[in-house]
């Protein structure tokens, strides 16, 4: 949908993009000034003056410092949220930048700030302005990344901010909204919003991939598309996910130090089932961060072959968890110290060489 063909978001349409938050107390809204996040607030404010028990609504504007501009875009957020009768406050991202991963580390410090925010604020959920345009280039992002279904169901309506207590809720209201609409209703409330040039640095992943998107759209794989697709594979997902759980409870048992599998049941389990019960395991018990797909892909199909021999053994370690083949059991348990940890060869299915992690 082109700029010039887009009309202003409705007060009709309004309502339905907060459904669900009607009896929050308060609610953070995250706003850097841009087109989105300045609709955002807008229709924001408009929604509340329909309801009787009004929340708390409080603009937080994260100053990153990395461009000379920043501060002067926060201060007009400001004036914006007095103009609206919304609470606004500026935090800003202090200390050394990376000289590398620059936009992921300033996303990070971002949704750590606003959670901190919104937290001293008493508020339980934030309100960021994805749209479906950012649904579409995160679906194209994952995509290039070789990422599994989960990750090509693209970002969800609402989702739980990891770390800290309480949790919050990251909401996205304007997931389903094109960003053309956006840009004119701000257009339409005759208000004025920053143009952020490293939307356009070709430096970028994002960057780079709105220009895809433009040309991948003349093909008829638009945004609306994309974000379809995105839809359609959370449908599976969930349904898989299901189907896991039923899996976890007939053929799991848990200790305080360990996750038995029973490793006849694992081995009757369709290949994905599998795959997903054997990474909730390792994710449950390891201390490594976030399990890639890949290297559990090669510990599934490394065990797989172990059960397959006569007996075989397997030992491999995968995120901070050690995984282990012995008998009819499959073990998952938090991994030793890496420091000088030798385990055996997972691969060869027996104990012959040994191997350093």
């Amino acid at each position: 949908m082109s700029t010039a063909e887009a009309s202003a978001l409705t007060q009709s349409e309004v309502k339905s993009l907060f459904a669900g938050l009607e009896n929050a107390p308060a609610l953070v809204l995250a706003v850097s000034g841009g087109p989105d996040s300045t609709a955002l607030m807008i229709l924001a404010a408009r929604w509340r003056r329909t309801l009787k028990a009004k929340p708390k609504l409080t603009a937080i504007t994260v100053d990153h410092g990395l461009r000379k501009e920043s501060k002067r875009e926060a201060m007009d957020v400001a004036r914006l949220a007095r103009k609206l009768g919304i609470a606004h406050r500026i935090v800003r991202w202090t200390g050394k930048k990376a000289a590398t991963g620059l936009q992921q580390a300033a996303r990070a410090a971002r949704y750590s700030l606003l959670a901190k925010a919104a937290r001293k604020l008493g508020a339980g959920h934030i309100l960021v302005a994805h749209t479906l345009d950012d649904q579409a280039e995160t679906v194209l992002m994952r995509m290039s990344r070789g990422s599994g279904l989960h990750g090509l169901a693209g970002m969800q309506r609402v989702s739980r901010l990891d770390g800290g207590n309480p949790p919050l809720q990251l909401v996205r209201p304007l997931l389903e909204i094109p960003k053309a609409r956006l840009i004119a209703t701000c257009k339409a409330a005759k208000t004025a919003y920053a143009d952020d040039p490293s939307n356009r640095d070709p430096r970028f992943t994002r960057a780079r991939l709105r220009v895809l998107a433009a040309e991948l759209a003349k093909e008829g794989l638009t945004a609306r598309r994309l974000a379809v697709l995105a839809q359609r594979l959370r449908r599976a997902d969930k349904a898989i996910e299901t189907t896991v759980d039923r899996a976890q409870a007939e053929i799991v048992i848990r200790s305080e130090a360990a996750i038995t599998v029973d490793s006849a049941g694992f081995a009757r389990l369709p290949a994905e089932i599998a795959l997903r019960l054997l990474g909730r395991s390792v994710a449950e018990l390891g201390d490594e961060g976030p399990v890639e797909l890949a290297k559990l892909e090669s510990l599934s199909a490394g065990l797989k072959t172990a059960q397959n021999r006569l007996h075989a053994r397997f030992r491999r370690s995968l995120a901070g968890a050690l995984v282990t083949l012995d008998g009819g059991k499959i073990v998952v348990e938090r991994a030793p110290s890496r420091h000088g940890r030798t385990l055996t060869n997972a691969g060869r299915g027996k104990a012959k060489g040994r191997e350093r992690h």
